[in-house]
């Protein structure tokens, strides 16, 4: 039965370390959540480590410009595991080829910058979809457009066996009140259409081994003692019980509307979503505070 509870302060004392996702946990994309950054405050001045584990399909040092810019401060987290780093990781050994069709914007071409953590690169060059090998997808072109409207260039991939790179397992996000697509949708689509699709962000175990590595640079922490803070059912709260880790569901992001979240979940809505989910986090609560 997940608990349902009113500061993160009452459980954190039996945990040595969060993983905590981004947006919709920490920012809406356009600026911080202050009670979400107080909350970690307090939690690193009493000894814990933070781990900053989301989705974002670019490398952690990216994140971390676009944090500055929203006003996240540095004395909330510890270090960053991104999609983006694990994703690449993979496409500099060669997962989609050589040539690869780039599916994104271009905020989004550090995902392209060079790697240090992989030895002999391959040596990545972005082509027409006519010449590709494989394709990387950081994202729509068009966050707002319906991901159908990709079909006739999916269909094509598809019938020329290219495997598709999703470097953010996420379905959809909310920045402020606006509800946008991420690259899982593309994802999701071209493997409906039966192309093949690899992920490498939450709930994929990948981003997990690489969240531990960078947890086990600061503290050595066992499994039991770390919590997995998320917004996202299918991806935060799945990948935790995927790994056997406990979590914390912040209802208050997005399924504000299934939850009936105003400032905490109405209890019986979120059973019923929970049951629907097939899912069982540990805690929840609606905004990370």
């Amino acid at each position: 039965m997940t608990q349902i509870i009113e500061s993160l302060a009452e459980v954190s004392g039996r945990y040595r370390a969060l993983f905590v996702d981004l947006w919709g946990c920490l920012h809406n994309g356009r600026e911080a959540f202050p009670e979400a950054v107080a909350a970690l405050q307090r939690y690193k001045a009493g000894g814990g480590a933070v781990v900053l584990l989301t989705n974002a399909p670019r490398h952690r040092k990216a994140v971390e410009g676009q944090l500055a810019q929203l006003n996240v401060p540095t004395d909330c987290w510890d270090t960053i595991a991104t999609s983006g780093d694990a994703a690449r990781a993979a496409m500099f050994r060669g997962a989609v080829g050589q040539k690869v069709w780039f599916v994104g914007i271009e905020f989004d071409l550090t995902f392209f910058d060079p790697i240090r953590i992989v030895e002999n690169p391959v040596e990545i060059e972005r082509v027409p979809l006519d010449q590709a090998e494989g394709i990387v997808c950081t994202g729509p072109f068009d966050a707002h457009a319906d991901p159908a409207e990709m079909r006739p260039q999916l269909l094509y991939a598809k019938q020329k066996g290219l495997k598709l790179l999703c470097a953010n397992p996420d379905i959809v996000v909310d920045r402020g009140e606006t509800r946008e697509w991420c690259a899982g949708a593309i994802a999701a689509l071209y493997t409906e259409m039966g192309g093949e699709s690899l992920y490498f962000g939450k709930p994929q175990p990948a981003i997990y081994d690489l969240a531990r590595q960078r947890l086990a640079e600061i503290a050595d922490v066992p499994d039991h003692q770390i919590l997995c803070i998320g917004d996202g059912i299918a991806t935060d709260i799945r990948g935790a019980l995927g790994e056997d880790l406990d979590s914390l569901f912040i209802t208050g992001g997005l399924a504000a509307e299934e939850t009936r979240t105003a400032r905490d979940p109405d209890p019986a809505t979120l059973e019923g979503y929970l049951a629907r989910a097939m899912a069982s986090p540990t805690y929840a609560m609606g905004f990370l505070r």
